[in-house]
């Protein structure tokens, strides 16, 4: 199977690299350093570097709610689900074409001694 790519994947735009530095802030004690928390642009908010926002999955039914959204949304299966519910998930989410940001973890074949 191909890999799977988003619908758009806008260029994202850091709009200021710099930290905010309140003014006089070095010469006064009552006035702080920092001043504000930047905000992103509303188009690439929450998007992850591949294009794809995410979408946290805690069972095998959840993933049908990404079935028309696919080419914008990526799964991340949460940490508690079992490692038999995570093969399941993992299976279901290539039938349905819907990317899956950490597929292999717990899924590793342990060796009994």
């Amino acid at each position: 199977m191909a890999a799977l790519r988003p619908l758009v994947k806008p260029k994202m735009v850091k709009k200021r690299t710099k930290k905010f530095i309140w003014h006089q802030s070095d010469r006064y004690v009552k006035i702080k350093r920092n001043w504000r928390k930047t905000q992103s642009n509303k188009k690439t908010k929450h998007m992850l570097p591949s294009g794809f926002r995410k979408f946290l999955v805690h069972n095998f039914k959840e993933l049908e709610v990404l079935l028309m959204c696919n080419k914008s949304y990526c799964t991340e299966i949460a940490h508690n689900v079992s490692s038999k519910n995570r093969k399941a998930i993992v299976e279901r989410a290539a039938q349905l074409a819907i990317r899956v940001t950490n597929p292999n973890a717990r899924l590793g074949s342990e060796e009994n001694e």
